[in-house]
């Protein structure tokens, strides 16, 4: 099937369900970016800032790019002039240097915050107590150029449904926590990242309003992934 059957799939299914889908292209050239965008896609993730900036100088500016891979400080000035997302916040003080390049970019930058819900150590994230923290903190409180809409999380590789589908449940009931702790009187804090290509299904069944789709959209990824 082509790359706009795969989405067409996918748009039919989700269809109703108030679930968006985010096309992950990494590794995947920008003609095969180009051929989901002619198919009605406007939202891509990346999850490396060089291939990121590259896409982004060549395909169309209505692309909606959003950031779903760790994401060094260093690199965040690189994105800050058009990222419309970034879903893997993982610390303070990367949250601080995005607010730093917003503000000089004159911007307002939407993050999630990415929480560790996996039981596997090379996972990134936020766990539980140090989401929190973040949120109560005087240097978050502070920050005038980003904007907190949410959480994402990764559940374990080959898991068993039900691990998996335990994985979502706690981020669900994390994020349910936050919203009336945090932002309950914020209509944008409302969007939970989880699931992508052989767990999506569950995900939905578990409240995730974003899905991260990629080799079943694009297939084989087309070019080598670019040092970081």
């Amino acid at each position: 099937m082509s790359i706009a059957d795969n989405l067409l799939k996918y748009k039919k299914e989700l269809e109703g369900e108030g679930v968006e889908l985010i096309a992950v292209s990494k590794f995947n050239n920008a003609t095969a970016v180009q051929e989901a965008y002619d198919a009605g896609q406007r939202i891509f993730g990346e999850n490396i800032v060089q291939e990121l900036v590259e896409k982004q100088e060549t395909l169309p500016k209505d692309i909606q790019w959003h950031m779903i891979g760790h994401l060094q400080t260093n690199k965040v000035k690189y994105i800050a002039p058009f990222i419309s997302l970034i879903q893997s916040v993982d610390s303070l003080k990367l949250l601080i240097e995005i607010n730093k390049q917003a503000l000089k970019n004159k911007r307002v930058i939407d993050c999630l915050l990415q929480i560790y819900i996996a039981d596997e150590e090379t996972k990134f994230g936020l766990d539980h107590a140090e989401a929190v923290e973040l949120l109560m903190s005087e240097e978050y409180l502070a920050m005038e150029n980003i904007r907190i809409t949410g959480l994402m999380g990764i559940a374990s590789n080959q898991a068993s449904d039900k691990q998996t589908k335990d994985e979502f449940q706690e981020l669900k009931v994390l994020f349910d926590g936050i919203k009336v702790s945090f932002f309950r009187k914020i209509d944008t804090f409302k969007e939970l990242s989880m699931g992508m290509s052989g767990d999506y299904k569950l995900a939905i069944e578990e409240g995730s309003t974003m899905i991260r789709v990629g080799s079943s959209i694009f297939g084989t990824r087309k070019i080598k992934a670019p040092k970081a």
